[in-house]
């Protein structure tokens, strides 16, 4: 009985021995094929070291249609948005073709267009004055004092009038109206001063020349521009500008025009319609394009340096209701692009590059609504927008081109004051 019960005994614990080696050998046998799949996939998207140009845009392409999948995903469906620049209040849609993200591109490009069709769409976009340290009764003072410029006619016309007569100094624009960069200026009277235009390295530039039509704007600190004012990209001036945006850092671009108004084009597109282009030496990969309401749209892109290998992403947001001739109908849409743009680039440390179609305009607009209103925000008690306006036209002639373009700022900055106020505790 012992000698069988001993028998038993051994047999058993075989039987275990073997099932658990059974088991390892199962479990070692699935970690390698999922390993062997994992590589497979690595080197179908591109995520490997031998992967190719074309596995690596394969990728890309999958990305973006990830991204338009989550972001449709999400939406409600309560309308839909028409093609066009549009000209006043947002409202949401359902996507119709969420895998090509930017299908909306042709809406706003300079090709001929088909009639409008429906297109994906995020709800429109609002959000809350950003946190601000203004002191409650100073807030007050400047409304106040808004208020009464916008409303008082005659003191505007002779403000305006006053800012007309300003001269800056120095003044001299040689450079960019020496012949060999006179074609590269959109138009012959917005182009930058000599003492703060932006100044690329020659030695990386194709044409071996060092200027753009751009301008360093400072708010207060001379090592660190605020803002890049440029003018919208002509054809054979676009690989300047992806250099312009490389060599300052830049991670937030403001467009502030259509491709085309009336007729007559405005800018050159600078970005792809889809996939990627190569900009001299710089390549520029469409990652997302999103319309936020009628009045704007923003695209993330995927910026290399094929040099250095490099990379880098930005995002541009770009306004769209803005005529060349005119001023907005409403300052709302402006005040809630604006706040999406400080959104993005809170806490960075370079330049914005804002541009329109001269880069003097609407851009000069756009800086001086934002200029103030984040000095505002920063607890600054004594606010002159006149003067601030003659700060920004020192370093670029021409900023705010029209009367009716700084009555715009003064009721934008007095609305958002307004908001700000009704945001802070009482």
């Amino acid at each position: 009985m012992r000698v069988r019960s001993s028998s038993q005994w051994v047999f058993l614990m075989f039987v275990g021995v073997a099932c658990v080696g059974g088991l390892l050998v199962g479990s070692l046998t699935i970690a390698c094929l999922r390993s062997h799949a994992q590589q497979l996939a690595s080197r179908k998207l591109g995520l490997g070291p031998e992967a190719g140009t074309a596995t690596h845009y394969a990728y890309q392409d999958l990305c973006r249609q990830h991204m338009a999948a989550k972001s449709s995903s999400g939406r409600q469906e309560s309308g839909v948005a028409t093609g066009g620049s549009g000209t006043g209040g947002a409202v949401g849609g359902a996507g119709t073709d969420t895998s090509r993200v930017s299908s909306v591109s042709s809406q706003f490009s300079d090709a001929p267009q088909a009639s409008p069709s429906s297109h994906s769409s995020t709800p429109s976009w609002c959000e809350e004055p950003a946190q601000s340290n203004m002191d409650i009764s100073t807030g007050h003072m400047i409304l106040a004092y808004m208020e009464d410029h916008v409303k008082n006619k005659d003191r505007l016309l002779k403000e305006w009038e006053a800012l007309c007569s300003y001269q800056a100094e120095p003044s001299t624009v040689s450079v960019a109206q020496n012949e060999s960069n006179i074609k590269k200026n959109r138009c012959p009277d917005a182009v930058p001063y000599d003492h703060s235009r932006v100044k690329l390295k020659a030695e990386v530039n194709p044409s071996r020349a060092d200027y753009i039509n751009a301008s360093t704007i400072i708010e207060h600190d001379p090592r660190m521009p605020a803002y890049i004012a440029t003018q919208g990209p002509l054809s054979h001036t676009i690989s300047d500008f992806w250099q312009m945006v490389w060599e300052n850092g830049c991670t937030v671009i403001v467009m502030m025009t259509a491709l085309v108004e009336d007729g007559e084009k405005q800018c050159d597109r600078y970005w792809p319609d889809e996939g990627s282009s190569l900009y001299h030496i710089y390549e520029v990969n469409l990652v997302s394009e999103h319309i936020w309401c009628n009045d704007f749209l923003v695209r993330s892109f995927y910026l290399k340096n094929v040099q250095t290998q490099e990379t880098r992403t930005l995002t541009q947001f770009h306004f769209l209701s803005w005529p060349a001739q005119g001023i907005p109908t409403s300052t709302r849409p402006l005040l809630d692009f604006r706040r999406k743009v400080n959104k993005c680039y809170r806490g960075r440390s370079c330049p914005i590059i804002v541009h329109c179609s001269d880069g003097t305009g609407r851009t000069g607009t756009y800086i001086l609504i934002d200029m103030v209103l984040n000095r505002m925000a920063k607890g600054v008690k004594e606010i002159d927008i006149a003067a601030t306006l003659e700060h920004i036209r020192d370093q670029r002639p021409g900023m705010v081109r029209t009367k009716d373009q700084f009555e715009f700022a003064l009721t934008a900055v007095a609305e958002e004051v307004n908001a700000i106020l009704k945001a802070l505790p009482q």
